[in-house]
């Protein structure tokens, strides 16, 4: 197994000196130790998930820096033993390349949180995921888990790994995220309306789950007094504390004046998902809106679920709002 990540500190950590905290998620001591109190356990890779049936690996892309990700391929497509000898080698299915959400300083493609949702994800959908391991803050800090995040993109499309040569279906290449993961995603889709992908291999759509974006002017139901100390604002100082123009910069904030423009994302179909009790939800809706107004060329969709809080699919993925949720995401994936 693959990781970049800090282990959990211990409850001994607790009488150490504190130099910065973000209530509930991070605690950074004096002597350099990083608590990340909400890290889920690292789980192993499983060759047929005895639930859903679902295989998944564990894929090296880069020594220097380090990115790796954790792959997961459908019950659909049956193994005849571990040396990927494929019974059916026309059997192929989207590909969808998955950014973990986590603030962009914890969680890890490799944690149970994610494995759990990714697997039950992939068993609903029918699609093969690349879930990126890519570096976190405060130890690398931004922006450099976008460029790990790119890296990945790039790397899948050179079409060099097993699976992806015998399954995937590089007429269908996505991409997908949750939280910061959906802010990555799009970061990721306007770098490839600029830049050209390997095997000139094109995005066809991309999603945004409960999108991390946030900004210096409060929206919505966000907090006037005390904007600045919320755990949003707290979390991008953490993790990208250079960032030009702060929560004003257009990588946290895509409608501030001067954020690159959405017309040249690039890919041509993009679903915004978002719930009735998130915190983000104006954030999103926003984003929403702003696209379907842009000249963006593309297809733009609004997907909301009622009475659920922020990324609550993840925490809770055999729910059935989850479940709806694994629906419209096959119905985008597979159309």
């Amino acid at each position: 197994m693959f990781s970049t990540s800090t282990p959990v500190g211990t409850a001994a950590n607790t009488k150490k000196e504190i130099t910065m905290e973000i209530p509930t998620f991070v605690r950074v001591y004096k002597d350099g130790t990083i608590e990340r109190l909400q890290n889920s356990p690292f789980v192993p890779p499983t060759l047929e998930d005895p639930t859903t049936g679902v295989s998944s690996k564990d894929v090296m892309i880069s020594d220097n820096p380090p990115i790796s990700a954790r792959m997961f391929l459908p019950k659909l497509i049956q193994f005849q033993s571990q040396e990927n000898d494929y019974p059916n080698q026309n059997q192929k299915v989207p590909i969808l390349v998955y950014f973990h959400g986590g603030g962009f300083f914890f969680e890890s493609a490799f944690g149970q949180v994610h494995h759990k949702y990714i697997t039950l994800f992939v068993s609903a959908a029918d699609v093969l995921v690349v879930s990126v391991e890519y570096r976190l803050a405060p130890e690398t800090l931004l922006p450099a888990a976008y460029d790990d995040c790119w890296d990945a993109l790039k790397w899948v499309a050179t079409k060099a790994e097993p699976w992806l040569i015998n399954h995937g279906d590089f007429n269908r290449v996505f991409i997908g995220g949750d939280s910061a993961g959906a802010n990555i995603v799009h970061n990721i889709a306007l770098r490839a309306g600029a830049e050209v992908l390997p095997g000139d291999v094109k995005l066809l759509g991309a999603f945004v789950s409960h999108p991390y974006f946030y900004g210096s002017k409060p929206m919505g139901a966000e907090p006037v007094a005390g904007h600045e100390q919320s755990v949003p604002s707290l979390t991008w100082n953490f993790v990208y504390p250079s960032a030009p123009g702060g929560l004003d910069n257009p990588l946290i904030n895509p409608l501030v004046i001067g954020a690159p423009t959405f017309a040249s994302l690039g890919c041509s179909k993009l679903l915004v998902c978002t719930a009735e009790r998130d915190g983000l939800r104006e954030r999103a809706v926003s984003y929403y809106e702003a696209l379907k107004n842009s000249g963006w060329q593309g297809q733009v969709v609004l997907f909301q679920v009622e009475e659920e809080g922020h990324v609550f699919h993840i925490h809770n993925p055999q729910s059935p709002n989850a479940n709806k949720m694994f629906k419209r995401f096959a119905e985008f994936l597979l159309q």
